[in-house]
């Protein structure tokens, strides 16, 4: 799969997967193991769901 996310939104989907994924750790809600979603596609460079909706953030 292409590579369809910029730089910067690796960078935000990093952070705030790293934020859920913590939470969760620590005792949150179920819903914040969305976080290994957003950890797993800043590391790959790709979003299926982007890819579905043929959604493309590089400019």
């Amino acid at each position: 799969m292409p590579k369809n996310l910029d730089m910067w939104e690796r960078i935000l989907r990093y952070i705030l997967g790293i934020v859920l994924f913590t939470w969760a750790i620590a005792g949150g809600p179920h819903w914040t193991f969305i976080g290994i979603y957003l950890i797993a596609t800043a590391s790959f460079g790709s979003c299926f769901v982007y890819w579905i909706f043929r959604i493309n953030s590089p400019t």
